[in-house]
């Protein structure tokens, strides 16, 4: 279970490495070690590119707070006040970030869902109906 919080001061939690990102840093704000549930704070360092395609077996939603992410593969960028909500398997990136951005991101398991057998990369982004 998330741990009960009210509100604090987010910069007393320590700025972490992300594994495999070299340059790429995050605050965990909370986080459930029984099923794996992450709420995070991304930096994406000024002329900061990640590393491949990712595709997670997770659902994770993420909100641009900052600066912006150019997405290689799609070609378009995405700026501060947007959001993305990928079901695990959606394929995503990799990113250019010229001047940097933060993110707000959840990551959290669906046990009772049935997860997409196959999604296809979207050609251009999806617009809410």
């Amino acid at each position: 279970m998330k741990p009960e919080r009210e509100f604090f001061d987010v910069t007393a939690i320590p700025l972490e490495e992300v594994a495999g990102q070299p340059g790429m840093t995050q605050r965990i704000l909370a986080r459930d070690d029984e099923t794996g549930d992450v709420t995070r704070l991304l930096y994406f360092p000024p002329g900061h590119q990640s590393r491949g395609v990712q595709i997670h077996d997770f659902w994770e939603e993420v909100y641009i707070l900052s600066g912006a992410m150019h997405d290689l593969t799609l070609d378009q960028t995405f700026t501060a006040g947007m959001y993305a909500c990928r079901p695990p398997g959606m394929p995503h990136g990799p990113w250019r970030a010229p001047d940097g951005a933060m993110t707000f991101e959840i990551r959290y398991f669906k046990q009772d869902l049935q997860r997409p057998s196959k999604l296809q990369r979207p050609s251009k982004l999806q617009r809410p109906r």
